[in-house]
């Protein structure tokens, strides 16, 4: 069970992909298959890989590869092949239990928002399907995805957005993560953070580094 001392902070920030959806094997899939695609073989992005990389946003992570293993793929390009396939993957997303009720239980008055390193259509559209809606009425007030900063975790932009959206400040949120780009960034972002994946009760063999 994940707990905390509520009293301490004034706002929460939940990661989505991995945190409140279980949706990073299906990520790793839709890399998977547009890197073999675009390559005409197999990718190097081992799933261990993919998991250190969690948090990042796609064209950071296309940029990665590049550097890493010279393969000189259009970088916009791959990015939105991949976020298409993801789309088509959503339909098997469920949602991580453990944390979600975390977010439940914080209740409509609590500034919560979620930020991620996807974009924030497609967050949207991965919440959305776990049944996890935002707005000025929903528990979750704000979704700030990668497309709305200028750099992605591990940098502390996508925090220090969030943080102003809710009209908290930095050091009085808590975030909810579960990849090291995440705590990297909330480090960063002077705020303290939760690593979620003690508590998940199904996860990936290879998300548990």
């Amino acid at each position: 069970m994940i707990t905390f001392d509520r009293d301490v902070f004034d706002g929460f920030i939940f990661d989505c992909d991995g945190t409140l959806a279980d949706s990073m094997p299906l990520h790793y899939q839709a890399w998977s298959e547009t890197l073999a695609l675009k390559l005409g073989r197999p990718s190097d992005f081992t799933e261990s890989i993919f998991y250190h990389c969690g948090g990042m946003p796609p064209r950071q992570i296309v940029a990665r590869l590049n550097h890493d293993y010279g393969y000189g793929l259009p970088v916009d390009e791959t990015a939105h092949e991949k976020e298409l396939r993801f789309l088509q993957l959503i339909p098997g997303v469920g949602p991580v239990p453990e944390v979600v009720e975390v977010l439940k239980q914080l209740g409509l008055q609590a500034k919560v928002a979620v930020a991620s390193g996807g974009q924030t259509s497609i967050v949207r559209d991965t919440l959305s399907h776990i049944g996890i809606k935002a707005g000025p009425n929903e528990i979750v007030k704000f979704i700030v995805g990668s497309d709305q900063v200028k750099h992605g975790k591990p940098a502390p932009d996508l925090f220090l957005r969030t943080a102003e959206l809710l009209g908290v400040k930095p050091e009085r949120c808590l975030v909810f993560e579960d990849a090291e780009p995440g705590f990297l960034a909330a480090k960063a972002a002077s705020m303290a953070w939760i690593d979620v994946r003690p508590f998940r009760a199904n996860m990936a063999a290879a998300g548990r580094y």
